[in-house]
């Protein structure tokens, strides 16, 4: 249960992370910034995840914050992905 609220929160994080980013960035000197930003800010969030809701990742903090950060990486693609579909559909560009 702990996993999959983990798991939902994380998501919904990164379906919402690239909009925001782009939101906050939206300036041609600035537009560079946006991905790197999304996965900088999702790393973070998922370390914060990892390491304070007990019971998503086992092991160590540093393990576990590791872990996190890995698996907000992986949302964040997960809502890049989804963003791109929502974009493109699923005939392409």
């Amino acid at each position: 249960m702990v996993t999959a609220l983990g798991w939902l929160l994380l998501l919904a994080a990164g379906l919402l992370s690239l909009p925001l980013a782009a939101a906050l960035l939206d300036d041609p000197a600035t537009e560079d910034w946006v991905l790197p930003v999304q996965l900088a800010a999702m790393a973070v969030l998922g370390g914060l995840v990892g390491t304070l809701v007990p019971g998503f990742v086992g092991g160590t903090t540093w393990r576990r914050l590791a872990v996190g950060a890995a698996y907000g990486l992986v949302a964040a693609v997960a809502g890049l992905l989804v963003f791109f579909l929502l974009l493109s559909g699923f005939d392409g560009a």
